[in-house]
């Protein structure tokens, strides 16, 4: 936990930093982003995550956290708004201990620099890298692995978990990512020039298309490549803020 000061905030003043810092209002997205529960006024304690699950506002309860930043939130389109179940445990839970919980998903996968994507590329040592236009969910660097096995056995090393491979049989000189369920753009991966294209999931076309086309496909896991960009967001407005910050790690094989 860092900056073990008794500083607090208000709720709304911590929500106007991540709004400034991640511009949710300029992205279409699946669900809601910002305050998703409301807790308590003052925060002084903040807790990030990747998913806003069971375990994690657990973990959150454990170190009393005021607030919770996620990128996977509770709320998503096409929900049937129901608090029964899991969500009702999870909703009941925050509620009990006044913890707010604030999530980000596309936003949070864009920023330049403190993203998912960015992230992502500095862990692996690519840099960056560059969006392919402004606010682009894909972003791409110049990269030197002799093959699609050597990328996917550096994947394996940073991450902690064996990546799918489907090979495209080349050198990988232009790489393109997308963290999380991106399997449905690489086709613009390949469309853009890449020798590869790394996600964390893959579906039944991709696996043709990189033979296909000679492009490496890359699923590294959801989870795997997603857990860089809320702790780096957070960590940033705490400093900001002089609030106490801890990233809580909820491993997902996915």
């Amino acid at each position: 936990m860092s900056n073990g000061s008794d500083v607090s905030v208000s709720r709304s003043a911590l929500l106007q930093a991540f709004d400034a810092l991640l511009l949710p209002a300029e992205f279409e997205d699946y669900g809601p982003n910002g305050l998703q529960v409301e807790g308590k006024a003052q925060i002084r304690r903040l807790i990030s995550g990747v998913t806003a699950s069971e375990a994690l506002i657990d973990a959150a309860i454990e170190a009393s956290a005021d607030a919770i930043i996620v990128h996977h939130g509770l709320f998503w389109r096409g929900m049937d708004g129901t608090l029964t179940g899991w969500m009702k445990r999870r909703v009941q839970k925050l509620l009990a201990h006044d913890i707010n919980l604030l999530a980000y998903h596309l936003p949070l996968d864009a920023h330049p620099s403190l993203g998912n994507n960015a992230q992502l590329g500095v862990h692996m040592g690519w840099g960056m890298g560059q969006p392919l236009k402004e606010r682009s969910l894909i972003f791409h660097a110049e990269v030197n692995y002799a093959s699609g096995q050597q990328l996917a056995a550096d994947l394996a090393v940073k991450l902690g978990r064996e990546p799918l491979l489907i090979d495209g049989g080349r050198p990988i000189q232009q790489l393109h990512w997308c963290t999380g369920g991106a399997q449905s753009y690489f086709q613009k991966a390949i469309d853009a020039g890449a020798d590869a294209f790394v996600t964390g999931e893959i579906s039944e076309p991709q696996a043709h298309l990189a033979k296909e086309c000679g492009v490496t496909f890359i699923a590294a896991g959801h989870h795997a490549t997603e857990r860089y960009g809320a702790p780096c967001v957070a960590a940033r407005v705490a400093d900001n803020l002089g609030l106490e910050h801890r990233f809580i790690e909820i491993d997902n094989p996915a």
